[in-house]
């Protein structure tokens, strides 16, 4: 699996000509929806089968700046699976320096997609269940 690149547009640039701190969180959705998409299980497949999971709480420490037209490795993993709730941790680095940009979490919960009620996923759907237990602790290689 390859970890998510991003080259940092203007439009993300505040008047310091540094990227805007928000633009952090959206790379880390970018990375997040790319990492599914790697395993097979995307968010469409999730919705399909009556499953949605919605961000619960994000985390985020600047590290240091990003410029316009520079290209940024988020990398992405889980850290935390329970069946019912996930954590994914997340690096940013710049791609030719190695030099970490930020850091981060995002917490989420699986939920039924009717209800919006917590979905156990070892009940439910004990193949998807496996499969991020696998992944948990497995970090994205380049």
């Amino acid at each position: 699996m390859n970890n998510w690149l991003h080259k940092v547009q203007y439009y993300e640039t505040d008047q310091m000509q540094i990227v805007h701190h928000s633009n952090y969180i959206r790379w880390f959705e970018e990375a997040r929806t790319y990492l599914m998409e790697q395993i097979d299980f995307g968010y469409d497949q999730m919705e399909e089968q009556g499953i949605v999971v919605p961000v619960l709480a994000v985390q985020a420490d600047y590290k240091s700046m990003s410029r316009f037209g520079e290209t940024v490795e988020v990398r992405a993993h889980i850290k935390e699976f329970t069946g019912v709730k996930m954590i994914i941790a997340y690096e940013i680095v710049d791609k030719h320096t190695e030099e970490i940009r930020c850091t981060g979490e995002t917490k989420h919960a699986f939920l039924d997609k009717e209800t919006y009620r917590p979905l156990s996923l070892k009940r439910k759907h004990k193949n998807l269940f496996d499969l991020f237990n696998q992944l948990k602790d497995r970090k994205v290689e380049e």
